[in-house]
C-alpha cells in the first residue's frame, strides 16, 4: 500500500483526484492512503439531506459522492484515504468500514481512551460523543474516501449542522480527552494502524 501524506489541501480537488485515480486505475494498480487535512468545509453525502445544513454561514459546502449525510472538516482533523481494490482483498465494504473504524479506535486505545462503535451509526464514539466519522464510495470493486479523526479542531462548526444527519449529536475530539501529541505524531499513528487493520487476513 503506498502512504502518501499531502499537508492541508482543498477538499475539492482531493476528491477529483481520487475519484480519478480510481477510474483509472487495473487490476495491478497499487492500493494507496492519503493522509491529509482540509480547509473549513461542509460535506454532503449521496444520501444527505440538506435540511441537516442548519446555519452553514460562511463554510464552503460541497455535495459529494460519498456515502452518508452531512459533516465537517476542518484544520486539526485527520483524513485518511483509503484507495482500496477490494475484490483483490476480499473485502465486503462492511468489513472495511468495520476495518477503518478499528484503526481510529486502536489510536484511542494508545492515548487510554476507550473508543466505541454504535449500531447502525458508523463511526466511533467516546462517552456517546462521535470523535471519527466513516464515508465510503465504492466504484469498479475499489473503494476512496474514508476516515476523519478529530484530534485538536475548532467543533463549533459542528453546531451548524445535524453531524451525519442525527440531530443534536455531540462530537469531542482527542484534545478535550487530554491528548497533548500533535496532529503529526497522531498521523503517524493513524498511518500504522491503518496498514495493520487493512492488511489483515
Amino acid at each position: 500500500m503506498r502512504i502518501r501524506p499531502l499537508g492541508r489541501v482543498a477538499y475539492e480537488p482531493t476528491w477529483r483526484a481520487m475519484r480519478s485515480l480510481t477510474q483509472r486505475r487495473d487490476a495491478g494498480s497499487p492500493d494507496e492512503l492519503w493522509l491529509l487535512e482540509h480547509p473549513p468545509v461542509f460535506t454532503l453525502g449521496l444520501a444527505g439531506r440538506r435540511e441537516h445544513l442548519l446555519a452553514p454561514g460562511g463554510i464552503p459546502v460541497v455535495a459529494t459522492d460519498r456515502g452518508g449525510q452531512v459533516t465537517y472538516h476542518g484544520p486539526g482533523q485527520l483524513v485518511a484515504y483509503a484507495m482500496l481494490d477490494l475484490r483483490r482483498r476480499a473485502l465486503g465494504v462492511k468489513e472495511m468500514v468495520r476495518r477503518l473504524e478499528q484503526a481510529a479506535i486502536d489510536v484511542l486505545a494508545h492515548y487510554g481512551i476507550a473508543g466505541e462503535r454504535r449500531a447502525g451509526m458508523p463511526g466511533v464514539y467516546v462517552d456517546g460523543a462521535k470523535i471519527a466519522a466513516v464515508g465510503l464510495r465504492v466504484a469498479r470493486g475499489c473503494s476512496y474516501h474514508g476516515l476523519a479523526l478529530n484530534v485538536d479542531l475548532d467543533l463549533e462548526p459542528f453546531s451548524r449542522i445535524d453531524p451525519c444527519g442525527y440531530p443534536g449529536l455531540a462530537c469531542t475530539q482527542m484534545a478535550d480527552l487530554g491528548v497533548r501529541d500533535s496532529i503529526d505524531a497522531v498521523q503517524q499513528k493513524l498511518s500504522g494502524s491503518l496498514e495493520r487493520c487493512l492488511n489483515a487476513t
